[in-house]
């Protein structure tokens, strides 16, 4: 059993959130400070970004959770808290502010920001709305904190499950941001999932790593890494199952839940890519091994080339074959084939590396839709890998050319 539900980051058992606007962002309908807290110490573990450069929120909720346990995640939004003199010391106030307030150990606190990077982050506005998002909490507060963490995103970005373990009926659910500065091997995208769930924190680490990598690690939008991202679940037991300890049905289970709400989330990110206007799926079948046809799928959805051709809805699939080329993979391009579809249909663009007769016109409507997935077979084994991304659009320049200003 495995189904979708609403409630997002507050679906699972003895979870609330509440998101509210305390003053670091200057438009006042922006909420721009979230926190998601647990009824009971929950395990924990989270997958940070692969960037030299890492935000000091992630130096001290990396500190925080040695131990794998959490109770609560603090996060800002309109100012990432990176490359300052005194970060670490507002990420840790941070913790202090929310433990104090919940009347949990600072140490128990994940905290996370996202916004700038570089420019002060004041204190004062944070400490101010202590108070004021303690109260808010609730258990419908998700969507409240969905949007809390959100900067350049133009949709809130939520999913949760119902799925069943050793008999017992647990939830999953998560909240998600992420725009611009998405690449594989993390992004700057924040991910926060939840569960009632009883699983060890030692197998829940192992969950988090192996799902990440074929999921949040497969998201381009625009080649860049960011500096803040990161990932963290928390599982707090209360949906009353044996601990998952160990491999074996329950585990798959887990991860099977798990798996179907990240996918949700990539698209999610990958579909409101900054000045997006469609959502690109690379699905890559037939390779010799799952590296390789991770490789390509990442190759084809950063090129900058077939975003733009997506952007204009030109089946200009020389552009495909390209990416796959200098994507590094060992693959026989005498073998390739492409097709691109979507709701409108499907059409086959490339066969044994070399092109095929197609109608322009058809494939016009195929890519004209919000939704396109390119189709590569390498015929040459049984791994398969999926990508996503977006197309690049005038709006992308746009958006980014004056961000900071």
């Amino acid at each position: 059993m495995l189904k979708l539900i609403h409630g997002g980051i507050c679906a699972a058992k003895g979870f609330s959130a509440a998101g509210i606007h305390c003053g670091i962002r200057k438009n006042k309908s922006k909420r721009d400070l979230s926190l998601i807290y647990s009824e009971v110490p929950a395990a924990a573990a989270a997958v940070y970004t692969t960037n030299l450069v890492k935000g000091a929120p992630l130096v001290v909720t990396k500190a925080n959770l040695a131990d794998g346990r959490a109770q609560a995640v603090i996060c800002n939004s309109g100012n990432a808290n990176t490359c300052n003199a005194n970060g670490i010391e507002i990420a840790e106030a941070m913790c202090g502010l929310a433990g104090d307030a919940l009347g949990i150990s600072p140490k128990d606190v994940v905290v996370a920001s996202t916004g700038v990077i570089g420019q002060p982050l004041d204190l004062a506005p944070i400490r101010a709305g202590i108070p004021e998002l303690v109260k808010s909490l609730s258990p419908s507060g998700g969507e409240a904190a969905a949007e809390g963490i959100m900067t350049t995103d133009t949709v809130r970005k939520e999913v949760a499950v119902e799925f069943s373990v050793g008999g017992k009926t647990c939830r999953l659910g998560g909240i998600a941001k992420g725009s611009g500065m998405i690449h594989p091997n993390m992004a700057t995208m924040l991910v926060f999932l939840t569960t009632d769930a009883a699983i060890s924190p030692e197998m829940l680490a192992k969950a988090l790593k192996t799902d990440v990598a074929e999921t949040f690690n497969m998201v381009s939008v625009d080649g860049d890494t960011s500096t803040n991202d990161m990932v963290t679940v928390l599982a707090n037991g209360m949906a009353g199952n044996a601990e998952i300890n160990a491999d074996g049905e329950d585990f798959r289970a887990f991860m099977r839940a798990l798996n179907t709400v990240t996918v949700g989330l990539c698209r999610m990110i990958a579909g409101d890519g900054e000045g997006a206007t469609k959502l690109l799926e690379c699905k890559v079948t037939g390779a010799a091994d799952l590296q390789t046809a991770k490789t390509v799928a990442k190759s084809v959805i950063c090129s900058s080339l077939l975003k733009a051709a997506m952007f204009g809805a030109d089946a200009n699939w020389g552009r495909v074959l390209c990416a796959i080329g200098y994507s590094g993979a060992a693959v026989d391009v005498d073998r390739i084939d492409v097709a691109f579809s979507s709701s409108a249909g499907t059409v086959a663009v490339c066969k044994n590396g070399a092109g095929i007769d197609f109608s322009e016109e058809i494939a016009k409507q195929v890519l004209s839709e919000k939704e396109i997935t390119i189709e590569v077979g390498l015929n040459a084994g049984s791994a398969a890998s999926t990508a996503w991304g977006c197309d690049l659009t005038y709006d992308y320049v746009r958006i980014n050319g004056d961000y900071r200003t």
